[in-house]
């Protein structure tokens, strides 16, 4: 009996796991039948299809092989059926046309969530459905330094914002908050930032602080304008259709948007990864945090509730950080009022009672409206410290134009200081006046024949070095500027290019400025506006001009003088009352044919790119300037001996086979004006490049030669990129070995560069292996 019920009990349990096991199968079935009923699984089984065949090919494979065997038992007809499905979508996955949805895929890849919670702000359904990766990608194309901006980045931002918020069918609440986060990523992503001469975090600081602002501002206006018109229409029902929604009135033109920018600037305090600020600002921040409490502070103090100082430091920690900075650019153009500080968090009640201190010593530019003249200590603070209001600028513009020399100059380089670079709330205005300072008025004092620009040859030196750096040539971009800085370098360049030098103005020593510099600086600052040394087919194949390829110089005045034309014809709100007063130059047409000695580079320089040059006939001046140019440069060689043979090549003598006058000293600079020079640096170029080819001139003198020749006018940097780069298009030389004669053998230093190398590694905690390179230092 015992055997039997053992037996019986193994007999069921082998049926119940049979019963399981077909009931598995019949599952597993049913699932992968449905599984394959879901778009996700077509898409991905599709990737598979095209990315790894071979593995797709083998399901088949199997499929095939199931299906041919499969049983015919009505215990199995549930799963032959589910079976049959899966199989069938399988199959049908070949045959499957999939249009990738691109507004979830940026938005997975963009999205930014909250730690433990979403936000309750968003409409479900633009959530699904909205794509924010436009403005990412058009404020990281605007930060691409090949090429200039010649239009506002405030138009186009305006445009984009407005069409983005139609098109995501989005409130104006997730629309601010997008382009917000998106502008923030701009400025976290210059953690890690590229080296070489390309805008780094001024430019996007520039973005976040002054150009995003400035967009929003101009959708403000354009509701105010729009409700203002149609208020009267709507007074009785109290709404209007503003871009195809609904939105309450209620007396203010902009209700709606100002509410949607107010939510989004409290919502994102929540972002806190984002809104840590750079080493750089880290003291603005923590100033726009104790200027809010001390805001509080003061309220305060005027209802009776405590007596506190102010305090303005920025070194104190006050828990700062970007937000801060945008709330005070918000508020600085009138988006936003003061209530905000009373924002639950915006301030932290330690850093309210913090501001007990005493209050903190004057700023200096207090002091310097107060009338204090300029000293070393005050200029140098008023360089490192953004002018807090336009007033400021507007007195040390008129200081720049009315001062005494040394007066001007210290304004110039204030302007282009802090309050260029991190005066945010105001920069507009301050490129504004940068801009009009290098097209100074004639003064109604001047006389004779004499260019009035001579007189502010100081100012325009420090306005040139201080306006051309990198950051700021692409802050001028994004406000639009360039056509007008092209307007007003060229006068410049005419006149100062065509003055001649004297021995004590033909260098520059210490801080006073030489004629040859402040041409060098205006025109080195033109031809970076354009690609001055691209082949006009080039522009032309790639779209040039308006088209939207490379500028030339000719587009950008046509631009300039558009816009002139225009704002002639509009009425348009002065920015201050001395743009009236006075008739500036800028404000008149420019054309490359009112400059002469420009125009005939310009056409040079075309000549260059196109063609080599024809030789130049003896007694030519050109051909004169060309040789003492050569007997500049290679003075050296010449007195040496050594290269004796190298030189005779190059000098003089090469060009027109006599001797230089006994009664001149053919080693000293000349003396000439700088388009004199520039006219005859193709023909040096082609002497010493003809030289070098023919072995009578090594690569290293030639190399020399031309350091040499950029100290002596460093305008003739332009040229020789220009001339060098159409010779390498032309592919007629070939690469210079270095092979230690004509320039030093390394080996004499490679165990010393050795042995230092491994210092810093061992510092650093690297390590490395030990070995010989076998090389000795002989």
């Amino acid at each position: 009996m015992d055997m039997d019920s053992r037996g019986d009990y193994s007999v069921e349990r082998n049926e119940h796991r049979e019963l399981l096991r077909k009931k598995n199968t019949i599952m597993s079935m049913e699932v992968l039948a449905k599984l394959m009923e879901s778009r996700k699984a077509v898409v991905l089984l599709r990737l598979v299809h095209f990315n790894m065949p071979e593995k797709f090919h083998g399901l088949l494979q199997r499929l095939w092989f199931s299906e041919a065997n499969k049983l015919a038992s009505s215990s199995m007809k549930p799963a032959s059926q589910f079976f049959e499905r899966f199989s069938a979508s399988i199959r049908n996955v070949c045959d499957f046309e999939y249009q990738l949805n691109k507004g979830q895929l940026v938005r997975m890849l963009t999205d930014i969530r909250q730690p433990n919670k979403r936000l309750s702000y968003c409409n479900s359904e633009s959530v699904q459905s909205a794509c924010w990766a436009p403005f990412d990608i058009y404020l990281e194309h605007i930060m691409d330094g090949k090429q200039l901006l010649i239009t506002s980045g405030v138009s186009m931002l305006t445009e984009t914002i407005m069409l983005l918020q139609v098109f995501n069918r989005a409130s104006w609440q997730e629309t601010f908050l997008a382009l917000w986060l998106s502008a923030l990523r701009l400025v976290q992503r210059e953690h890690d930032p590229l080296e070489g001469p390309i805008p780094h975090l001024e430019s996007r600081l520039c973005i976040l602080l002054t150009i995003v602002p400035l967009a929003i501002a101009n959708i403000m206006d354009d509701e105010a304008k729009f409700c203002s018109s149609s208020l009267q229409g709507a007074a009785k029902s109290g709404f209007i259709e503003i871009d195809g929604h609904e939105n309450q009135v209620d007396g203010k033109g902009q209700t709606s948007r100002k509410n949607g920018l107010i939510s989004s600037l409290q919502v994102l305090g929540q972002f806190s990864g984002l809104l840590c600020p750079p080493a750089s600002v880290i003291g603005a921040a923590n100033a726009a945090a104790v200027k809010a409490a001390s805001f509080i502070s003061n309220s305060k103090s005027a209802r009776g509730d405590s007596v506190c100082g102010t305090h303005s430091d920025s070194d104190i920690n006050a828990g700062g950080n970007l937000r801060h900075l945008i709330i005070e650019a918000c508020i600085a153009r009138k988006l936003i009022d003061t209530s905000v500080y009373y924002w639950p968090g915006y301030v932290s009640a330690s850093v309210i009672s913090f501001i007990d201190l005493p209050p903190a010593q004057k700023s200096p530019w207090v002091i310097f409206m107060e009338g204090t003249p300029f000293s070393n200590s005050l200029v140098n603070f008023l360089l490192a410290t953004p002018a807090p209001s336009l007033a400021e600028i507007e007195k040390l513009y008129d200081i720049a134009l009315n001062g005494s020399v040394e007066e001007r100059s210290a304004a110039a380089k204030i302007l282009c200081g802090a309050s260029l670079s991190r005066g945010w709330n105001i920069q507009e205005h301050v490129l504004h006046y940068v801009v009009k300072l290098l097209s100074p008025p004639k003064p109604s004092t001047h006389t004779g024949q004499r260019n009035h620009l001579i007189d502010y040859m100081p100012m325009l030196s420090a306005i040139l070095s201080g306006a051309s750096s990198i950051d700021t040539v692409h802050v001028l971009s994004l406000h639009g500027l360039i056509p007008e800085v092209a307007a007003s370098l060229m006068p410049l360049c005419e006149v100062f290019g065509s003055l001649m030098p004297t021995s004590s103005n033909i260098s520059s020593k210490g801080d006073e400025p030489s004629i040859y510099m402040v041409f060098s600086s205006a025109f080195l600052f033109l031809l970076r506006l354009w690609k001055f040394y691209r082949p006009p087919i080039e522009q032309c194949l790639t779209g040039g001009g308006a088209i939207g390829g490379e500028l030339t110089l000719e587009y950008l005045l046509l631009l300039r003088n558009g816009r002139i034309a225009s704002h002639n014809y509009s009425a348009q709100d002065e920015i201050n009352s001395n743009q009236v007063q006075h008739e500036y130059s800028s404000d008149k047409p420019e054309y490359v044919d009112f400059y002469p000695k420009l125009r005939a580079w310009y056409c040079q320089n075309k000549s260059c790119i196109a063609s080599p040059l024809s030789g130049i006939s003896t007694g030519n001046p050109v051909h004169e300037v060309a040789n003492k140019i050569l007997n500049m440069i290679y003075r050296k060689m010449t007195k040496s001996g050594s290269s004796s043979g190298n030189s005779s090549t190059v000098t003089s003598n090469s060009l027109c086979g006599s001797s230089p006058s006994t009664a001149e000293d053919p080693y000293q600079r000349p003396m000439l004006p700088a388009w004199d020079v520039l006219e005859a640096i193709p023909f040096v170029l082609e002497a010493i490049l003809t030289a070098c080819a023919h072995g009578r001139l090594s690569s290293r003198d030639l190399t020399t030669g031309l350091r040499d020749l950029i100290d002596f006018l460093p305008a003739t940097l332009g040229t020789i990129v220009t001339y060098f780069a159409a010779e390498i298009t032309r592919g007629i030389w070939k690469p210079v070995p270095m092979n230690g004669t004509d320039w030093p053998s390394p080996a004499a230093i490679l165990s010393a560069v050795d042995s230092e190398i491994k210092e810093i590694l061992a510092a650093a905690g690297v390590d490395f292996p030990c070995g010989s390179s076998g090389i000795s230092p002989s």
